[in-house]
């Protein structure tokens, strides 16, 4: 059992830029209903960089220890749990603190309770080696899933509400994915697996996050994007996933969706509209927000890794140890690759 010492973890400290730091902070303890996870591994996310970078438009608590995309190994077991034992892999939601008896919850829609506290923002997260995780959100982690690859379970599933649940995908319809990032890539896997033909556009300096988009036999754009959504029947893309969040990317997206198509807008962007909307009206086009997953999109992303068919290789730019998060958080940054893990287990004591 964990022993009460100090342990390294990656601490936002504050709003401003550059406000993120190593830090020594308590070993955590368990509630009764709650595990004691060895995290083996914890993926970076575009959210972990806006709160490096000081430009986030949700809520934050300060100091918080970052991390959100976790696994690892249980170590202690609370006295409520049951179905657990130690030594058990498992990989994690990220909903830390809901409030059960809410009618979303009722219905399974926790992720939308107004009252959720996710891990990594208000909750401390799991740029740790130990995080307390509540039974509820603990999913067991097949033996033939590397801890690496499950760390990116929670983008997978992000992609996959934005994609199968809030998108509308037939086999053979053109997907147009904006931006290249971890949850665009992914998602424009998951419209692959669906059966579309999937382009994904992103800028000039992501070029080698296209690369990534390729190896998923998708199209890459950096230019272009109009003449290949109306490539047909000139009227358009069937769907597609905004993955950007800027308000032009938006915009591209009404232009160039076909009349009675679907927008799942899974990128967040705190930019003012300065344009009209009255094209989504004329067009009737669906214009769906997605955030989030709950645990059904889990089990099922999972098994998909399991099984093989969700393969998040090509994604994984690079590993490093929790001391050397740094150069993991500056890699991703400047778009050198899709997607960074940590591995706090493998940090010096």
């Amino acid at each position: 059992m964990p022993d009460s010492r100090t342990d390294l973890a990656v601490v936002n400290y504050a709003a401003e830029p550059n406000s993120v730091e190593l830090r020594e902070i308590p070993r955590t303890t368990i509630k009764s209903d709650e595990v004691l996870l060895e995290v083996e591994a914890v993926g970076v996310c575009g959210s972990d960089l806006h709160m490096w970078q000081g430009g986030v438009s949700w809520e934050m608590t300060y100091p918080v220890v970052l991390g959100h995309e976790f696994c690892g190994r249980i170590r202690e077991i609370g006295d409520d749990v049951q179905g657990w034992q130690e030594g058990d892999r498992a990989v994690s939601e990220t909903s830390a603190i809901i409030d059960p008896r809410s009618p979303l919850s009722r219905r399974g829609l926790y992720n939308l309770d107004p009252s959720r506290k996710g891990y990594g923002a208000l909750v401390d997260g799991a740029m740790r080696k130990y995080v307390a995780v509540p039974q509820r959100i603990l999913h067991h982690l097949p033996d033939g899933v590397p801890y690496e690859h499950a760390a990116l379970t929670e983008p997978c599933c992000v992609a996959y509400n934005a994609v199968v649940h809030n998108g509308n995908i037939r086999p053979g319809d053109r997907i147009l994915v904006i931006g290249p990032g971890p949850i665009g890539i992914f998602s424009a896997h998951l419209a692959k697996i669906a059966g579309a033909e999937v382009a994904v556009a992103g800028l000039a300096s992501d070029a080698t996050r296209l690369q990534v988009a390729e190896k998923y036999g998708c199209i890459a754009l950096t230019d272009g994007v109009e003449e290949w959504a109306r490539n047909g029947d000139g009227l358009g893309c069937d769907g597609i996933i905004d993955a950007a969040g800027a308000s032009g990317a938006l915009q591209t997206a009404i232009e160039v969706v076909r009349p009675a198509g679907w927008i799942s807008k899974v990128g967040w962007g705190p930019q003012p509209l300065d344009f009209s909307l009255d094209p989504l009206v004329q067009k009737n086009i669906t214009l769906q927000g997605s955030f989030s997953h709950n645990w059904p999109m889990w089990e099922t992303v999972i098994a998909m890794m399991a099984g093989g068919q969700l393969d998040v290789t090509p994604a994984l730019g690079g590993i490093w140890p929790l001391d050397e998060g740094h150069h993991a958080f500056e890699t991703m940054h400047n778009r050198e690759i899709v997607k960074a893990v940590l591995t706090p287990s493998a940090s010096p004591e």
